[in-house]
């Protein structure tokens, strides 16, 4: 008996010490500095979470190279304008292989030489509310890794062009880049939001979008294209002709045209659209309708909604006024004018006494006449 309440004492008090072991690990680790924020990630158990007390600014790139969470809690990570590079090495926060897996959240990070962020071969990097913003060369690298967004804002970053997202492979990577949309993306220049990289090693690349996430980052037969909720185009960039693009879906790109008025929207290779759709992506004015779609700006030829679309393709909406006819002219009719001069009541009398005088006349006429008989 003593040794089976022994036993039971030992377990639960081995539980007792696992369970806290586990908290105790996967605590949160306050950072005030840049000294405490490296001490934190080089003696961080693996998962754990460090967080921000306060905005920092780094003087040189931080490396990841196990499973990791940082969340700023609202505060900047700046990059210091005396920066030391790491074996060459200039991005801000940098995963690197297999075994990283680096979460960055409710941050912004601002100012670098290089880059904000990388996930390096094999890597995963998770970008959750976070704005990137003044980096030399871009705002994020898929270096041969993995990037997840769900919450992402990027300001301007790169020089001479922007560079919010760029894939790419490094000439010592094994692994291909991938990208996940897996909520919003935004960012203040429609110009290179996500590129492709053109250095010859990048020869494939692979995007996913989730079922839940808001903006999509899809493939056309030449392009990488970010789109809205609605599947308009918010930016677009063309695919070097030797890189491969994999995806689950190919789109084609439909170049709506109305009243001068050009909007982009993506829709489904190989697959047929109607009226309908495409009126949703009309706002008409007041007394205008839809007078059909055509494949010419002169409205020769309309298109024809049983084809499907292979190719990117460029609609016209026809676009004409509702013409109210004019009111019947209605026949003049002549008013009497009005006497406006004013009635004082003299006219009226003076009718009343003539007309009394002529009854009196009569009566004396007529008793007279009576009294001659008599």
């Amino acid at each position: 008996m003593k040794n089976t309440i022994k036993l039971v004492v030992f377990f639960i008090t081995l539980f007792a010490f696992l369970l806290l072991n586990q908290n105790f690990s996967n605590a949160s680790t306050p950072v005030t500095d840049e000294e405490s924020l490296n001490n934190a990630v080089s003696s961080a158990d693996y998962g754990a979470t460090i967080t921000l007390q306060n905005d920092i600014t780094v003087t040189k790139p931080i490396v990841i190279a196990k499973e990791l969470i940082i969340d700023g809690n609202g505060h900047t990570i700046t990059g210091s304008s005396e920066w030391t590079s790491t074996s060459g090495n200039q991005t801000m926060f940098t995963a690197q292989f297999s075994d990283a897996k680096l979460t960055l959240k409710n941050i912004k990070l601002k100012n670098g030489p290089k880059y904000g962020v990388q996930s390096y071969d094999g890597a995963t990097v998770i970008l959750d509310n976070v704005s990137i913003t003044g980096f030399n060369y871009g705002g994020v690298l898929a270096n041969g890794g993995n990037i997840e967004v769900r919450n992402l804002h990027l300001g301007y970053n790169g020089t001479g062009a922007n560079n919010g997202i760029e894939i790419d492979k490094g000439a010592s990577a094994t692994n291909n880049p991938s990208l996940v949309m897996n909520g919003v993306l935004t960012s203040d220049s429609a110009e290179n939001i996500v590129r492709p990289a053109e250095n010859g090693h990048l020869t494939e690349f692979t995007v996913t979008n989730t079922p839940n996430t808001t903006n999509k980052v899809v493939i056309t037969s030449d392009k990488v294209v970010l789109t809205d909720a609605s599947d308009n185009v918010l930016s677009e960039t063309t695919i070097p002709g030797q890189i491969t693009a994999n995806t689950d879906v190919k789109k084609v790109i439909v170049t709506l045209i109305a009243n001068n008025k050009t909007n982009k929207i993506t829709v489904d290779s190989g697959k047929t659209i109607t009226e309908d759709f495409l009126k949703t992506h009309i706002t008409l004015e007041e007394n205008y309708l839809i007078d059909g779609f055509y494949t010419d700006a002169n409205f020769s030829t309309k298109f024809n909604f049983n084809d499907p679309l292979n190719t990117d393709t460029t609609i016209y909406a026809k676009i004409s006024k509702i013409e109210t006819p004019a009111p019947e002219e209605q026949p003049e009719t002549t008013v009497p004018e009005k006497d406006e001069t004013p009635k004082t009541g003299v006219d009226n009398y003076l009718g009343l006494a003539t007309l009394t005088l002529l009854i009196s006349g009569i009566a004396i006429f007529s008793m007279k006449k009576m009294l001659n008989k008599d």
